[in-house]
C-alpha cells in the first residue's frame, strides 16, 4: 500500500454519507460521533494545549467514551496496544502536539513492527501556524511516517468524518497498523454542516488482501502430501486473522509437527500434541534443530525475522518453503519460498486443508520428542525444579501456571523474565501472550497490561517485569490506582539488566558493564499509589504469595528475589545458524 497514493485520496467520499438532516458540530464533536460509531469504547490518552478543544467536547460525552488519563503518552500507546491485543479491537489514543506526540513513536514503532491495530488522534498548532516553529509546534507527520501504515494532517474540520473513517478502515485490513491523525487546533473548532458518519469499507487503490491464487495452494498441497519431514511454523498472523479454528483443522488433519513464534503463542493450546515449542533465539532446542532437518518448510502468518532465522545462509536450505501471508511484501524477504501463497490465512488454510491428506508423521514426530527429552534434562528440569537455595525465573512461571491453569492472560516487558515466561508459561486461549516481539520495548508491560485488562476485563491479567523494566513505566501505577484496574504485577528481580548481563558474561568475558541496576522499595513504592504488595526471598513462600496475589479484589505487587546471575538456554548465539544452538 502506496500511503502518498491514500493521502491523495483523503478528499475523496469513503462512502455515501448518511441520509440525515445536517447538524452544525464542531471539528472535536464530529471526531468523538466517528468514534462512538466506530464502536469505541475506551481511550487512553494524555490532554495538553493543542488537543484542549477534543477535551473539552469530551466532557459532554463520558457517559458514552471512557477516557483513561495515563501518566505518560508512552504509557498511553502501550496500553492501547494491549487493548488491541487482547479485544481484537482498534486501540485508540489521544495525545496533544510537540512532545506528547513525539512521545507516541516508541509504541508506533512497537505497534508497527507487531502489527497491532491503533488510531492515535495528536493535536497540532493552528494551521496558519505550521512550519513557524510555534509553541509545540512538531512535524509529526514526518516523524512517523517510518513508524506508521498511514498519517495524515487535518486542517479543515469537514475532512474529519472521511479522515477517520479511512483511519479505522486502513489501522484493521489486511496486515494490522497503527494510524496517525493529527488535527490543527482551528479544526477541532470550526464549525461545519455534519450530515453523519458512515464507515469506510473500500478504498480505491488499497487492496488489503491479495488476490488468492488456487494454483498455489495446489502446489502447495502436493509438496504437503509427499513430503516425509514437514515441518509447520507459525506466528501472530494467525492471530490477527482471527483463523485459529482453521489453523487447528489443518494441523490436526495433516498431523504436522508445529512450533510458534513468541507473537503466535496461543493459537492453538501450548499443550496441544502436535504443538513441539516456541521457535527462535531461546526457543525450544528441537523446533531450531529441526528446521534444518525438514524437508517442506510451511510458514504461516510468520515474518521470518533474524530471531526466528539465525544465519540466513544456513537456514533451512534443505527445505521447499510454503509461505502464506496476507503481506506480499513479506514472501521472499527474507527466505525464498518455493510456493507463496498470498492471502488471509483464514480464506487459504481451509483451501490447503481440503486438499491435505490425512496422516500421523510418527516416526517424524519421535525425533522431536527425542530432542525434548535431551532438553528437558539439561535445561527445562533444572530451571522448573532448582536445588540451590535462590528461586529461578522458571520455577515462578510453573507455580503460577499451576494456579492459573494456563487461563490467565501473561503481559511481558523485555529481557530474560520474557524469554522464561514465554518458554514456560502455558496459554490455553488465543490473545493470552502479550509482549512486545520486534522492537522489543523495556518498559512495554505495565501500560501494556493495563490496557490488555480493558480490553479483556473478564480474565486474569498478570504482568511480568523484570526489575530494570519497570522502572521505565513505574508511574502508570498512577493510572492503575485512578482507574481502578485490577492488573496483578510481577516483579522477577535478580538486580541485573539481565540480558544484557549474559550477553556480557557469554561473548564479554564477564565484563559487566553498566548492568548492575539498584531499585526503590517497590512495594513501598506501590504502596504509595495505594496499591498492596509483597517482597519475598524463599520458596516456601511462594506458593502462598502468588495466591494472596490472584485473590487479592484489586491490583497486587507482588516482587520475588530470584538468582542474580541465572542465564536463559537453550540459546542460538547471534551469528550462528538454527541448528547451532546451545544447551549451555
Amino acid at each position: 500500500m502506496e500511503a502518498q497514493t491514500i493521502t491523495q485520496e483523503v478528499s475523496e467520499k469513503a462512502a455515501a454519507p448518511a441520509k440525515s438532516p445536517t447538524t452544525e458540530v464542531s471539528g472535536s464533536e464530529a471526531l468523538l460521533e466517528a468514534l462512538i460509531v466506530e464502536g469505541v469504547e475506551t481511550i487512553f490518552g494524555y490532554p495538553g494545549g493543542a488537543i484542549m478543544p477534543i477535551y473539552d467536547a469530551l466532557y459532554d460525552y463520558s457517559e458514552k467514551l471512557n477516557h483513561i488519563l495515563v501518566r505518560h503518552e508512552q504509557g498511553g500507546i502501550h496500553a492501547g496496544q494491549g487493548y488491541a491485543r487482547t479485544s481484537g479491537k482498534v486501540g485508540v489514543v489521544f495525545a496533544t502536539s510537540g512532545p506528547g506526540a513525539t512521545n507516541l513513536v516508541t509504541g508506533l514503532a512497537d505497534a508497527q513492527i507487531d502489527s497491532t491495530p491503533l488510531v492515535c488522534i495528536t493535536g497540532q498548532v493552528f494551521a496558519h501556524l505550521l512550519g513557524t516553529d510555534a509553541f509545540q509546534e512538531t512535524d509529526v507527520i514526518n516523524i512517523t511516517t517510518p513508524v506508521t501504515k498511514w498519517n495524515y494532517q487535518v486542517t479543515d474540520a469537514t475532512e474529519i468524518p472521511e479522515v477517520i473513517a479511512k483511519a479505522f478502515y486502513i489501522a484493521k485490513s489486511g496486515r494490522p497498523g497503527p494510524v496517525l491523525i493529527d488535527i490543527t487546533k482551528n479544526a477541532q473548532i470550526q464549525k461545519f454542516d455534519y450530515a453523519g458518519y458512515t464507515k469506510c469499507d473500500h478504498i480505491r487503490s488499497y487492496r488489503p488482501k491479495p488476490i488468492v491464487r488456487p494454483q498455489y495452494i495446489q502446489e502447495a498441497a502436493e509438496l504437503i502430501n509427499s513430503a516425509k519431514k514437514p515441518f509447520i511454523i507459525w506466528g501472530q498472523g494467525v492471530i490477527l486473522g482471527s483463523a485459529e479454528q482453521e489453523f487447528k483443522a489443518f494441523v490436526e488433519k495433516s498431523g504436522i509437527p508445529s512450533a510458534w513464534t513468541v507473537l503466535g503463542a496461543g493459537a492453538i493450546p501450548t499443550n496441544h500434541p502436535l504443538n513441539v515449542g516456541m521457535l527462535g533465539m531461546h526457543g525450544n532446542y528441537g523446533p531450531n534443530v529441526l528446521t534444518n532437518e525438514c524437508d517442506v518448510l510451511i510458514a504461516i502468518g510468520m515474518r521470518f525475522d533474524d530471531r526466528v532465522t539465525g544465519r540466513l545462509d544456513k537456514y533451512a536450505k534443505q527445505a521447499k518453503v510454503i509461505h502464506l501471508d496476507i503481506d506480499p511484501a513479506e514472501i521472499d524477504k527474507n527466505v525464498k519460498s518455493t510456493v507463496p501463497v498470498w492471502g488471509d490465512c483464514k480464506e487459504t488454510l481451509p483451501m490447503l486443508t481440503a486438499l491435505v491428506d490425512k496422516k500421523e508423521h510418527t516416526e517424524w514426530h519421535d525425533k522431536f520428542k527425542d530432542y525434548t527429552r535431551q532438553e528437558v534434562e539439561q535445561v527445562i528440569h533444572r530451571e522448573l525444579n532448582p536445588t540451590t537455595d535462590e528461586m529461578t525465573m522458571g520455577e515462578v512461571i510453573k507455580q503460577l501456571n499451576e494456579i492459573t491453569k494456563g487461563e490467565a492472560i501473561i503481559v511481558t516487558d523485555v529481557g530474560q523474565h520474557q524469554m522464561v515466561a514465554c518458554r514456560y508459561a502455558q496459554f490455553n486461549n488465543t490473545r493470552s501472550n502479550v509482549t512486545s516481539g520486534g522492537l522489543g520495548t523495556m518498559g512495554f508491560a505495565l501500560p501494556a497490561a493495563i490496557g490488555a485488562k480493558f480490553g479483556a476485563q473478564n480474565r486474569t491479567v498478570v504482568a511480568i517485569i523484570g526489575d530494570g523494566g519497570f522502572q521505565m513505566t513505574c508511574q502508570e501505577l498512577g493510572t492503575i490506582m485512578q482507574s481502578g484496574i485490577d492488573v496483578k504485577i510481577i516483579i522477577l528481580n535478580n538486580r541485573f539488566l539481565g540480558m544484557v548481563r549474559q550477553w556480557q558474561e557469554l561473548f564479554n568475558s564477564r565484563r559487566y558493564s553498566f548492568v548492575d541496576i539498584e531499585s526503590p522499595d517497590f512495594v513501598a513504592l506501590a504502596a504509595a499509589y495505594r496499591i498492596p504488595g509483597k517482597v519475598i526471598d524463599d520458596r516456601k513462600d511462594l506458593p502462598s504469595a502468588l495466591h494472596e496475589m490472584l485473590n487479592n479484589k484489586g491490583s497486587f505487587l507482588l516482587e520475588v528475589m530470584v538468582t542474580k546471575e541465572n542465564n536463559v538456554f537453550p540459546m542460538v548465539p547471534q551469528g550462528c545458524s538454527v541448528s547451532e544452538i546451545r544447551l549451555k
